[in-house]
């Protein structure tokens, strides 16, 4: 018997566990998720965007427009931030790859250059020719990170859960 042929690929691997992970984000208006890997193709962290721990959601606004206070923008940690946060590996990030479903801030791009990740491959590029997007990839380039747009492969996969 021969080895199956359809299985999926490691950047559609990762690439879904961000998506799924997105899928915990309460933000009624985008739903971000990363996950880091490593060099062995090893899961070390995972991130949605959301309120920090301690910070109920129903506390809070989700609201995009507004006083800068009455939005959610002062609150929210983004995925990219609270997969770096969440690592609990014991050591740094020198080296890994971050799959997000969404192309990092500037803000976020700083804590991925700090933390040593060296390659970032994003699903969206919305913001794209924003300040903070040009920031974020400015700074990637000066910093030797390299950013690339995943490949949609075109499969759909269905879960069941």
């Amino acid at each position: 018997m021969k080895k199956r042929e359809d299985y999926i690929s490691w950047d559609e691997y990762f690439m879904g566990i961000s998506v799924l992970s997105g899928m915990r984000s309460k933000d009624p208006n985008t739903q971000v998720g990363a996950c880091i890997v490593g060099k062995d193709h090893r899961i070390l962290s995972m991130g949605y965007n959301g309120f920090p721990n301690g910070c109920a959601d129903e506390d809070f606004p989700w609201e995009r427009e507004g006083e800068e206070l009455e939005t959610k923008y002062p609150y929210v940690t983004h995925g990219e931030m609270n997969a770096i946060l969440n690592y609990r590996g014991g050591g740094n990030l020198e080296g890994t790859t971050l799959y997000v479903s969404l192309f990092p801030c500037n803000e976020c791009a700083k804590a991925i250059i700090q933390a040593g990740i060296k390659k970032v491959v994003y699903d969206s590029d919305k913001y794209n020719g924003t300040p903070s997007n040009t920031a974020a990839k400015k700074m990637f380039d000066a910093a030797g990170v390299e950013y690339q747009k995943y490949q949609r492969a075109g499969r759909e996969i269905r879960i069941e859960v």
